[in-house]
This record gives C-alpha cells, sequence and structure tokens, in this order.
C-alpha cells in the first residue's frame, strides 16, 4: 500500500517564493509508487488550496504523513507544527518548541550559549525603542542587522557607518518586531547538513563564497553566481570540530528530522561560530542541504524517504506518551 504524503508548502512568509521551488524539487523527487501525493498550496495571504488541515485527530484518514515545505514565518517557527500535532498527524522536521527557538535568533542564541556553544556577540532591541546610539556604542563597524525571526537573510543588511546602520534597523523593524545587532565576524561561511532523531549524523561540511559581501537572499536564489566548496578545504580535525558543534546545536534545541547548521570561521583566530540552524533548509536545485548528502552518499530521493520515515518514527514515539491520568 502507498503512503498518502501531503506537501504543504508556500505560506504567508517573505520566502513563499522559495518554498514553491524546494517543493517542486521534493514532489519531482517522491515515487510514485511508493507515495500517493497530496498538494497543499498555502497562498501569500494565507488561503489553503484546495482546503486547510483541520486541528481535530481523525480528520485526515487520507494523509499518513506531512512534508512541510514551509519556510521563515508561519512554517518554520511553530505555528504550523502546532497545527500538525493537534491534528495528530506525523510530519517531517523539528517539533514545536525545537522550530520556535531554533527560528528566533536571540533564543537560538541563549540556548547554545547555555550549552557552551560558540555564538556570535549580540545585542538585541524592540522596533518600538530603536536605539541607534547603543547600536553603534555595541560593536563599532561593521556589524549585522537582522530581524530575529526570518530565514533566507531576508531583511538583514552590513552596516559600515551610522547611516546604513541607521537605513538597516528600520529595514529589519520592518520584518519583526526583535532586531538583533551582531559583530561582523571577518573570515569564512561554512554550513554543514544534519539528518536524524535520536541518533543524527552530520554530512561533510560546504564553504560559501558569495558574490556579494555576504550571502545574502539575492545571492541564495536570483544571481546564481556564488561559488562553494563541496567539501569545505579544511583540515581533518576543523571537519571534526564543525560535526561535533552542529550536533550539539541540534541537540541543544532538540530539533529533529533535518537542519542545516550554518558557521563563521573568524580569519584572525581561527574559531569557529555557530551563526543559525535552519529547521527546514531549502530543497531547491542549488540548495546545499541536500547538495551536502548527496556529496555523502545519500542521493535527493534516498533523502526524502528517510525524512519520511524519521517522521513516522517520532510520531510511533509521541504516540506512546500518556496525555491524560
Amino acid at each position: 500500500m502507498k503512503l498518502k504524503v501531503a506537501v504543504v508548502y508556500g505560506g504567508r512568509s517573505g520566502e513563499h517564493e522559495v518554498s514553491l521551488r524546494s517543493a517542486e524539487s521534493i514532489l519531482n523527487a517522491l515515487s510514485p509508487d511508493k507515495y500517493e501525493v497530496r498538494r497543499f498550496l498555502i497562498g501569500k495571504e494565507g488561503k489553503w488550496n484546495p482546503f486547510p488541515i483541520l486541528p481535530e485527530p481523525g480528520a485526515h484518514p487520507d494523509i499518513d504523513v506531512i512534508f512541510p515545505v514551509l519556510h521563515g514565518t508561519f512554517g518554520e517557527d511553530g505555528t504550523v507544527q502546532g497545527l500538525f500535532e493537534l491534528a495528530d498527524l506525523p510530519y517531517v522536521g523539528a517539533g514545536v518548541m525545537a522550530s520556535a527557538v531554533s527560528m528566533d535568533k536571540v533564543m537560538m542564541k541563549r540556548v547554545c550559549r547555555e550549552a557552551h556553544l560558540p555564538v556570535v556577540d549580540w545585542v538585541e532591541m524592540a522596533r518600538e525603542k530603536l536605539d541607534f546610539n547603543r547600536a553603534e556604542a555595541a560593536f563599532g563597524f561593521p556589524v549585522f542587522v537582522k530581524p530575529a525571526n526570518l530565514g533566507s537573510s531576508v531583511g538583514i543588511s552590513k552596516a559600515h557607518n551610522r547611516a546604513e546602520l541607521e537605513k538597516a534597523l528600520e529595514l529589519a523593524a520592518q520584518f519583526d518586531r526583535k532586531i538583533v545587532i551582531e559583530k561582523a565576524i571577518v573570515g569564512r561561511e561554512l554550513e554543514i547538513s544534519v539528518l536524524g532523531n535520536r541518533e543524527p549524523v552530520a554530512s561533510a561540511p560546504c564553504e560559501i563564497h558569495p558574490s556579494r559581501e555576504f550571502y545574502d537572499y539575492e545571492d541564495k536564489y536570483l544571481l546564481n553566481e556564488a561559488k562553494f566548496d563541496l567539501p569545505a578545504q579544511l583540515p581533518q580535525k576543523e571537519i571534526d570540530a564543525i560535526q561535533r558543534l552542529a550536533l550539539g546545536c541540534y541537540r541543544a534545541v532538540e530539533c529533529s528530522g533535518l537542519a542545516r547548521v550554518d558557521f563563521l570561521r573568524e580569519a584572525s583566530t581561527g574559531e569557529l561560530f555557530i551563526n543559525e540552524i535552519n529547521t527546514l533548509p531549502g530543497f531547491t536545485s542549488i540548495s546545499m542541504y541536500p547538495r551536502m548528502w548527496e556529496h555523502s552518499g545519500i542521493g535527493f530521493a534516498e533523502l526524502i524517504d528517510r525524512l519520511i520515515s524519521l517522521a513516522l518514527e517520532r510520531h510511533r514515539e509521541k504516540k506512546a506518551t500518556r496525555f491524560a491520568r
């Protein structure tokens, strides 16, 4: 009997178009011999097509497992994961808490710091109380300014002076009420893929060579000019360190299924910093999460199969939990 898979994609975030491209790659990889596929497209205004998934156990006997392909707000932040939990349906990827913590750059940094994992120094401020003097005094220039809850580098700027800083803060405030100002790390940008539930494993890492000053949205999805080294040209002890830190971050936020962990390697010291963890990374034709696994011996179609198996495994384990006396 074929497994009935619901692919949920689109969404209200600024990463709607990226989600559409990721979903098409996944849909093309789902073998018709193994799966019956149902599409659930969420429009930019939040309307579901053909109809929404209901937050009621047993309401969807035509769905065995959900594959969410939703990046950013309302898709990667625990909100839609909560809907799937209420519906008592297995779903690919992290649960509510891990999704929410990982999506919020401030909470992710706090959790990692509590676990003694290296993160870039930061200050935060609210949209309602933008303090340009405090932001400038924190680290001098240059600094990165980011919305706390968004992905694909949407709303992120690198500020080299006061005028750019003010513009960057105002831009980030359009996308979130909480803004992060980070010390700029001069060095290399590295990424690594993680796969698994209780016993996660890490892929070979890759290094990104942006075509712009940093790896922004245009460089990731529009220009197609960024270069990458896969695997990253690093000594084995550094590869081991990146894998160890990635798994440490994955466990610290209690992730499951999959994640891509991004790092910065400071040129002057060689020190590694966890930049962020993405619990629903891109699956487009140029996305690094599946590319890193392909290099590590797991092809795209097999990767999709494994993610679905991990979702079913996690749901079976949860069914053993009592929710009432």
